[in-house]
C-alpha cells in the first residue's frame, strides 16, 4: 500500500451533550458515552477516525472556560498536519456559541464540523448516529471553516441559533444571506471574562443590568424586543454602563431577521444607540455574548466592537 492509499484522518472531539447521553433509572439523560462509543455505531467509511475526549458535560453548563477548552482542543488538532478535518460532538444548548468561538479564534483552514443530537443515544429513534455520519462526510469534503451538520442540513456558524426543543431539525440562521464581516483571527482566550445577557421585557427597568454591573460584568448583552428596543429606564442603564467603561450590545429575542435601531420614543433602538449601546445587526443573544467576549479578550476598542457586529 502506498502513502496515497492511506485513508484520511479526522479528529473527533467529544464534549458530551445529548448525543453522548443515555437515560438513568429516573429517566434523566446524562452524558455517558465516550467518543469511541459514538464512533462504534457508524457505518464503514474510508477514513481513520481518531476520538479525543475533551469534556463530558451538558452544554447548558458550559462556562466560557469550558468553551475555551474546546476551542483549544480544536486548535491542537488543526496544528497536526496529518489531520484532514475535525468533527466536534457537542450539546445543542450551546452549540452555536462554541462554534462561533472556534471560528473567531482560529478561522480554520480545514473543515471543523459541529454536530450533536436532540434525542439521547438510547432513544427509540436516536438522531445522533445520522448526524455524526453526516458530519464525518462533510469534514471529508475539505471546505475550510466552521459549520454545523445537523438534521440533514449544513449551516455556517455565523448567525446560527437553536430553533426547536423537540425536533431533529433544530437549527436555523437569523438571516440566510447574511455573511460574517471580514474579521481577523482573534486568538486571545475568553476564560475568566464575565459577559452577561440581560433579558428585556415590556416596561422593564434596569435592575438586572445594574446587578450585572455590580457583579463585575466586563460586557453586557441586552436581549431586547423587536428590532432591538427596550425602555427609558434601560436607556439610562446603558448610559451608566458606558460611563463605567462597560460595553453594552443590543440584540433581540426575536429569532430571525436583520435588526435596525429605527425606533425612538425614549426606549427604542435609536435611543439605546444614542446612549452608547452597540447594535447587533444579526447575531442573537448567545452568539452576541461570544463575539463581545472575544473582542474584549483581544483588547478591541468600542469602534472595533461596533464594526464587528455589523453596520447600523
Amino acid at each position: 500500500m502506498t502513502e496515497t492509499d492511506n485513508p484520511p484522518r479526522l479528529a473527533v472531539l467529544a464534549t458530551g451533550g445529548t448525543i453522548a447521553s443515555t437515560r438513568d433509572a429516573e429517566g434523566a439523560a446524562r452524558p455517558a458515552l465516550s467518543g469511541e462509543d459514538l464512533l462504534a455505531v457508524l457505518p464503514p467509511m474510508r477514513v481513520t477516525l481518531e476520538p479525543r475526549e475533551v469534556l463530558a458535560k451538558d452544554s447548558s453548563t458550559l462556562t466560557l472556560a469550558d468553551m475555551q477548552a474546546i476551542s483549544d482542543a480544536v486548535g491542537a488538532a488543526l496544528a497536526d498536519p496529518g489531520i484532514a478535518g475535525i468533527v466536534v460532538t457537542h450539546g445543542t444548548d450551546a452549540m452555536e456559541e462554541t462554534a462561533l468561538l472556534v471560528q473567531l479564534q482560529h478561522a480554520p483552514a480545514k473543515p471543523v464540523i459541529f454536530t450533536g443530537a436532540q434525542f439521547a443515544a438510547d432513544h427509540p429513534s436516536p438522531d445522533g448516529p445520522g448526524n455524526l455520519a453526516d458530519a464525518v462526510t462533510l469534514a471529508l469534503r475539505g471546505a475550510a471553516g466552521v459549520a454545523l451538520a445537523f438534521g440533514g442540513k449544513v449551516l455556517p456558524a455565523w448567525g446560527l441559533y437553536k430553533s426547536a426543543t423537540d425536533s431533529a431539525d433544530a437549527f436555523r440562521r437569523a438571516a440566510e444571506d447574511a455573511a460574517s464581516p471580514p474579521l481577523p483571527v482573534l486568538p486571545a482566550p475568553v476564560a475568566g471574562l464575565r459577559v452577561d445577557i440581560v433579558a428585556v421585557h415590556p416596561g422593564g427597568d434596569a435592575l438586572h443590568l445594574d446587578a450585572s454591573l455590580a457583579a463585575g460584568a466586563q460586557g453586557i448583552v441586552l436581549a431586547a424586543l423587536g428590532s432591538g428596543n427596550a425602555t427609558p429606564d434601560l436607556v439610562a442603564g446603558v448610559a451608566r454602563a458606558r460611563a463605567a467603561g462597560v460595553p453594552v450590545v443590543v440584540t433581540s429575542r426575536v429569532p430571525t431577521g436583520l435588526l435596525a435601531p429605527a425606533y425612538g420614543g425614549g426606549g427604542g433602538g435609536h435611543d439605546l444607540c444614542r446612549a452608547g449601546a452597540i447594535h447587533a445587526r444579526l447575531l442573537r443573544p448567545g452568539q452576541a455574548r461570544i463575539l463581545l467576549a472575544v473582542m474584549l479578550a483581544n483588547g478591541c476598542d468600542a469602534a472595533g466592537i461596533a464594526g464587528a457586529f455589523g453596520p447600523v
